[in-house]
């Protein structure tokens, strides 16, 4: 089948709006490689997801993370350097998916170091296309990397 169906890719969301998961969870559906999905709403819960702590002790170590920057308890921009800054968890791609197309926010966003910034979609043509790029970026990235 080659290399885009070798093995299921872990995915972590991270986003508190049920309409934001929701969607997130449509996009996806439109990949082809195989995939779950673990969703957490915060960014507290989140590093207690990647760091195997408390209800998450049998958690699976993600290969991608879809991080939204608007959190509560901790936002996105802590959970992102929090993950970047450990050695345990730097390796993981980190796709940060927000609302804002504001230039600053992009700019801030990436002097953390993701992997990519996608832009929340807001139509169906737009999430056809998050769909290709999240896609794209696991047959390209994720694939390469070893499993978890």
């Amino acid at each position: 089948m080659g290399i885009a169906h070798s093995r299921t890719i872990e995915i972590l969301l991270v986003e508190d709006n049920p309409g934001d998961i929701r969607l997130t969870q449509e996009i996806l559906k439109e990949m082809v490689v195989p995939f779950r999905l673990s969703v957490v709403r915060d960014g507290e819960e989140a590093m207690a997801f990647l760091r195997r702590q408390e209800a998450h002790r049998q958690a699976p170590q993600p290969d991608l993370i879809l991080l939204d920057l608007n959190l509560p308890r901790k936002n996105g921009r802590e959970v992102l350097t929090e993950i970047k800054q450990d050695p345990a968890l730097q390796r993981i791609p980190v796709l940060v998916m927000t609302s804002s197309s504001d230039e600053s926010d992009i700019v801030q966003a990436f002097d953390l170091h993701p992997d990519s910034y996608l832009v929340k979609p807001f139509g169906l043509q737009e999430a056809s296309s998050v769909a290709r790029s999240i896609e794209s970026f696991c047959l390209r990235v994720v694939e390469a990397l070893p499993a978890g």
